[in-house]
């Protein structure tokens, strides 16, 4: 149960990352949002736990996973404007 929770959490994450930060290059489609979203919690745990928001084995809500997915999404927007010459 706690899988699909997780799924469930990055989806709603990633659907507001988008609507906050939108761009034209993002990931588009219901798997890549929800990916999205589980990553942007990954991201904001190491980040929560590097920086002492988080203890050790705690891990990343709705917000910090949404906050987490809008790191993403500007790390992506960045390296996806860049063409190679």
């Amino acid at each position: 149960m706690g899988f699909i929770m997780t799924l469930f959490i990055g989806l709603i994450a990633g659907v507001i990352a988008k609507f906050l930060h939108p761009g034209k290059n993002e990931p588009k489609g219901f798997l890549l949002t929800m990916l999205l979203g589980v990553v942007g919690a990954f991201v904001f745990t190491f980040l929560g736990q590097t920086l002492g928001f988080y203890g050790k084995g705690d891990g990343a809500g709705l917000i910090g996973a949404t906050l987490g997915a809008i790191i993403v999404l500007v790390i992506w927007n960045f390296f996806s404007r860049r063409t190679p010459a």
